[in-house]
């Protein structure tokens, strides 16, 4: 037994030796090649041979070397799927550990993050003063609820704009072009347009409610001067975001709405040539007023419309809801 074990480590030597000097088998189907099989040289070894091709790259793992979109949120998905699986599992035990280590029931997490972290900086009771108010039974009626929904719109308006942002390009040359992609290419970009056009519209006409209620109820007067200050900046605000937005798409329309506005803008006595040259940037109409309309709509009026609100929600909370009549 241990000849022939022997005989067979010798042979598969020689082979290998064979194949590492770059001699192939004869052809299996010498017919279908037009001669008899014969022992050729290696295609490494011999230039006029054809290198056969690289093999197929996977597109969900090489989509970025090889340009295909087919599958790319394929291992996402996968990860998300799996890590939540995992993360469930390990949730669950540490959980099932907790309770039998500790011999007491569960906490949830968001009671034991503010526990640690009100153990630490003492977070708790300066919020208490804050959020701890009752509301009167009669606020809890839809009409009180008006400032509410406004602001729970501008919220959508962030996040809609925010991922418009990520394939609008402020340029003449692009944006009427990157609005068409995200209309017709981007996936979900025609419903997030349309809730940011949409929910723009609302947000404008729910601040308009919320003033009206404010004033008929007469919760301007005295101590809330200031209230009715903040909210009528607020809503002057919010109109400028709706006039800088609306030349966005760069279009026929946006062209001349924008024209005709910043034209009434102008004709204020005094000041209304100086207010003309600064939203265009100039006497016409013209790139750097796309550019000038596109900072202020997603970084001047966003962060001047969050510090106002700010400030008017510190006083409707400090000075309270006002009966009603």
């Amino acid at each position: 037994m241990i000849n022939i074990a022997k005989k067979v480590v010798l042979i598969g030597c020689l082979l290998l030796a064979c194949v590492g000097l770059g001699f192939d088998l004869p052809d299996p189907n010498p017919a279908e090649n037009g001669g008899v099989g014969v022992l050729q040289p290696n295609a490494g070894r011999n230039p006029a041979i054809e290198v056969p091709p690289p093999p197929a790259q996977d597109p969900c793992l090489h989509c970025h070397i090889g340009g295909s979109y087919q599958g790319l949120w394929t291992p996402a998905g996968r990860w998300a799927l799996f890590g939540f699986a995992g993360f469930v599992f390990i949730f669950g035990a540490a959980r099932s550990a907790s309770v039998l280590q500790r011999r007491k029931p569960w906490l949830p997490l968001s009671t034991q993050i503010g526990s640690w972290i009100d153990a630490r900086y003492q977070v708790q009771s300066a919020l208490a003063k804050f959020l701890d108010k009752p509301v009167p039974v009669w606020a809890v009626r839809w009409w009180y609820c008006l400032g509410g929904m406004t602001a729970f719109l501008f919220v959508v308006q962030g996040v809609t704009g925010i991922m418009l942002a990520f394939y609008y390009q402020p340029t003449p040359e692009n944006a009427y072009a990157s609005i068409q992609y995200i209309e017709n290419e981007v996936r979900f970009g025609a419903g997030v347009r349309a809730i940011h056009h949409w929910a723009a519209n609302g947000m404008i006409i729910l601040c308009f409610a919320h003033m009206m209620r404010v004033f008929i109820m007469g919760a301007f007067k005295a101590p809330r001067e200031l209230n009715w200050t903040s909210g009528a900046v607020l809503i002057i605000l919010v109109l400028a975001f709706g006039f800088t937005g609306y030349l966005l798409p760069w279009d026929q329309r946006a062209y001349w709405a924008t024209t005709v506005g910043s034209e009434i803008a102008g004709g204020i006595p005094d000041v209304g040539t100086l207010i003309l040259i600064f939203l265009r940037g100039g006497w016409d109409i013209t790139a750097v007023t796309l550019s000038r309309f596109y900072g202020l709509h997603i970084l001047a009026l966003p962060i001047t419309l969050v510090l106002v609100m700010a400030i008017h929600f510190l006083m409707v909370r400090r000075l309270g809801i006002k009966e009603p009549l």
